[in-house]
């Protein structure tokens, strides 16, 4: 490569309604900083009427459209995207975040640093005025930190297009869950490493407890399918096994009350409690008093339920949500 050379980054974007979070999501893209590459952005819509949108006064952004099926999972829009990508790296991105303004540069940096590393994410803030559930996600997207880790949000995965062809691509036959299942592979591979040295926000992230729980239930709707053609680790069952266990507990005491035989239905009660009482001090010692305890509570109240309605709900049918 000649000296000075930049390489060519393809930011790659699946898309569906919400152009104004879209458009912030470029234009951070717009106000990049870096002596090291190039860029193309890629979005991949599946809302015909972006054609007829604005999504950047910048003309000097590579900038190009593609319309795709509304019958096509998210992995379907970031594959085709790497087929229009011409970047020897690829950014992929969700159409509902805001990159810090060192984020290409420094994920090439991080990606480059390690010969074994493979992908490369970085870190998740929020305002600090953020709602309480906002600060929840952001927590727990942030348990580990500046080190490797198992698993990847897709929310922003930096990676070579070579390495992103050695791992066979996203999974089109899931409607969720893709991202575990993509950096699972990619975790056999190399390093997946998350860093702070660059930031995002997520600025489609939950702020409301109603539409977290509907968005839950969307979103555990391929848990099951995950599994199938992986070896899941032991720290990953109880995200599995927990929520079921919870949702059946409570309907178990349910009936108990109801019929009467008090003593087991408490029992039951106590037992479905406890999950969610353990999880809650674990976030909380996270946290840091940012959060309130009650706060964290009615996070996994709603959480657990919500994914355990998804999870079986998800085995006989695709569940679909409404993007405003």
């Amino acid at each position: 490569m000649i000296e000075n050379e930049l390489m060519h980054l393809s930011f790659i974007i699946p898309h569906k309604g919400r152009f104004e979070m879209l458009i912030e999501t470029i234009e951070s893209i717009a106000l990049q900083q870096s002596t090291s590459l190039s860029y193309e952005i890629i979005v991949v819509s599946q809302t015909p009427e972006i054609q007829s949108c604005n999504l950047t006064e910048n003309s000097e952004l590579s900038l190009k459209v593609f319309i795709r099926p509304q019958h096509e999972t998210i992995s379907a829009l970031r594959n085709f995207g790497v087929t229009q990508a011409t970047g020897e790296f690829l950014a992929f991105l969700d159409a509902d975040v805001y990159l810090s303004a060192n984020w290409a540069e420094q994920m090439l940096k991080e990606l480059k640093s390690q010969n074994d590393r493979i992908i490369v994410s970085a870190k998740q803030i929020c305002i600090a005025n953020a709602p309480s559930l906002e600060k929840i996600r952001t927590f727990l997207s942030n348990v580990e930190i500046d080190k490797n880790v198992a698993f990847l949000p897709g929310r922003n995965l930096f990676m070579s297009k070579e390495a992103f062809h050695q791992i066979g691509g996203f999974p089109e036959q899931l409607v969720t869950c893709e991202d575990y299942y993509f950096t699972d592979k990619a975790a056999k591979l190399g390093k997946l490493y998350y860093t702070s040295a660059a930031t995002y926000r997520h600025i489609g992230e939950d702020k409301e407890f109603k539409a977290m729980f509907d968005k839950e239930i969307w979103r555990g709707q391929s848990n099951i399918q995950s599994l199938s053609g992986r070896n899941v680790p032991l720290r990953e069952l109880p995200s599995f096994f927990v929520p079921p266990a919870i949702l059946i507990l409570l309907i178990a005491a349910l009936v108990l009350v109801i019929v009467g035989i008090t003593n087991l239905a408490m029992l039951a009660l106590a037992l479905a409690i406890l999950p969610v009482v353990v999880y809650s001090l674990r976030l909380l010692n996270i946290a840091k008093a940012e959060v309130s305890f009650a706060k964290i509570v009615l996070f996994y109240a709603v959480y657990f339920p919500a994914r355990a309605i998804g999870t079986l709900v998800g085995v006989f049918k695709k569940i679909t949500i409404k993007q405003s």
